[in-house]
């Protein structure tokens, strides 16, 4: 085996581990989004962030791939790939797709169809605990074939916005500013959840289940960013730095550190307590804004984005409420205006020479004095803004004119998971179960059962029971 042969071989095996750690992330989503909804709509939310990685993948390979990563488009579509053969997943550097010289295209395909359902992930946080369940499958072939279009655009080499020079090492735009605004289109079209504003459009906090889900999914998603950032080299070698991703995963935790610490900080200023959820947000705020800067930046500067993403978190989580615009989880603010932070400031801090080893754009503000690349990632940014948004909101409106998106007050009120999956996600709170809480087995203890203080009434509690039956 030449050594050419042993460098693919590594570079393979680097590449599908660092998937397998963004494929984890999934799992980060689902406890991050269940902790911070309630106890009623768990099981809906497990059910979708399952959904997101299925929908994702199936459509990524019959379409997605190839207007990404195809041979034979143009600046704005790749013309190729479609429905790949086994025989050209298993090609280096051939068409369809030519452009992965490193590994083969399976790997590619692989690596890519996890940062799809990344993207697709951010989309139903804003829209969580109204949404019907078949949204999820129409909105997600029509976001993953738009996400497939912009990820053309910035990370192929035919795309026009990579031909320009943007800086977007791993998606702070692709993946997480696309996610951000399909959800906020989402969030507008669905409007608030039912008592989250009074008469008079003051806030009523609705506030999350369980933060010990909401800690634990914040920690597999900082954990999973070391596949998602560092793989996204593709190789182990990188302009003819060996192991520069390791240098990636250097800029991605410190960052990640820096945004608790902003988070923190802007928590105790703004509303007087280090609230954990604003903590949390800082750090999944952080790791999002770095996600574009995390190979053209020093260190230092990494911990200054880091920081003050943490800071955009906690004041766009607030200002996203004084607008009347309901997200649950704070998607608009973590993932959409820090990302726009985070790909702006790579035009800013970005060194000439890791530009040279990435082999994208050009030095930032700082080291040139010289606005060209922060114009570029403007461009970038309202280009993909224009684009996504559009299709989103477009789509979604259709389809809530046509079919309706949102579920009846009454199913909203009962809670999505007895109405859309005909179970409970905690059984025990809502009807009888052998055994459980409230039963003659924990009797010592002076309880009642819970669903008998937790419905509305004693007939919408026995139809709840009935149905649940």
């Amino acid at each position: 085996m030449s050594s050419a042969d042993l460098a693919i071989a590594a570079s393979t095996v680097w590449v599908v581990v660092a998937a397998v750690l963004v494929m984890f992330m999934q799992a980060g989503f689902a406890f991050l989004e269940a902790g911070l909804c309630r106890m009623k709509n768990v099981g809906h939310i497990a059910a979708k962030n399952v959904l997101v990685l299925a929908i994702a993948s199936i459509v990524y390979y019959l379409v997605g791939y190839g207007l990404a990563f195809g041979d034979g488009g143009n600046a704005f579509v790749g013309g190729s790939g479609f429905a790949p053969s086994a025989n050209e997943l298993l090609a280096i550097g051939k068409a369809p797709f030519s452009w992965f010289t490193s590994i083969p295209a399976g790997g590619g395909w692989l690596f890519q169809v996890v940062f799809a359902a990344v993207s697709l992930a951010i989309v139903w946080g804003a829209m969580a605990e109204r949404t019907k369940l078949w949204v999820y499958f129409a909105f997600g072939v029509v976001f993953t074939l738009a996400y497939s279009v912009v990820s053309h655009w910035v990370w192929h080499p035919d795309g026009w916005l990579f031909a320009r020079g943007m800086e977007d090492f791993a998606g702070s735009t692709v993946v997480h500013y696309q996610g951000a605004l399909a959800a906020l289109a989402g969030a507008l079209l669905l409007g608030p959840r039912i008592g989250k504003f009074d008469e008079k459009g003051r806030a009523n906090p609705i506030p999350g289940h369980n933060m010990a889900f909401v800690t634990l999914g914040v920690l597999i998603l900082w954990f999973g960013w070391f596949g998602f950032n560092p793989g996204s080299t593709l190789a182990v070698e990188t302009g003819n730095r060996l192991g520069f991703f390791a240098y990636v995963a250097v800029t991605t935790n410190v960052a990640a550190a820096a945004g608790a610490l902003g988070g923190v900080t802007a928590s105790w200023l703004l509303i007087r307590k280090p609230d954990l959820s604003m903590m949390l947000n800082g750090v999944v705020a952080a790791l999002v804004a770095i996600t574009a800067a995390c190979g053209f930046v020093a260190p230092w500067a990494a911990i200054v984005i880091g920081f003050v993403a943490g800071t955009i978190a906690v004041g766009g989580v607030l200002l996203v409420e004084r607008v009347r615009i309901d997200d649950p989880i704070g998607a608009v603010a973590v993932h959409g205006m820090a990302g726009v932070w985070g790909t702006l400031a790579t035009g800013l801090f970005a060194v000439p020479a890791l530009a040279a080893t990435v082999g994208v754009g050009r030095g930032g503000l700082v080291y040139t004095g010289s606005f060209a690349q922060l114009g570029t990632q403007t461009v970038g940014l309202l280009a993909v803004g224009a684009f996504t948004f559009t299709v989103s909101f477009a789509s979604l409106w259709t389809m809530r004119a046509l079919w309706g998106i949102r579920v009846d007050a009454e199913v909203e009120t009962a809670g999505l998971d007895v109405s859309e999956h005909g179970m409970w996600g905690y059984p025990e709170f809502y009807i009888p179960v052998p055994g459980g809480y409230g039963t003659e087995s924990h009797g010592h203890l002076g309880l009642v059962h819970a669903h008998a203080r937790m419905g509305e009434s004693g007939e919408a509690r026995h139809e709840l029971e009935e149905a649940a039956a």
